[in-house]
C-alpha cells in the first residue's frame, strides 16, 4: 500500500528567507558537481568521487 500526502507551506518572512538561503546554498553546491562531472567528462578524466 502506498500513501500520498498533500500538504502546502506558508512560511513567515522570516522562515522564507532562512528557506530561500538553504535552497540556494544547495543550488550552488548542486551546480558546482555537476560543472565538476562534466569538466571531468570533457577531459576524459575519471568522475570525481563523492568523498
Amino acid at each position: 500500500m502506498q500513501l500520498r500526502y498533500a500538504f502546502r507551506l506558508y512560511p513567515e518572512p522570516g522562515q522564507r528567507s532562512a528557506l530561500g538561503r538553504a535552497f540556494g546554498c544547495a543550488r550552488v553546491v548542486f551546480n558546482d558537481a555537476v560543472r565538476a562531472r562534466q569538466d571531468a567528462h570533457a577531459a576524459n578524466l575519471p568522475y570525481p568521487k563523492a568523498a
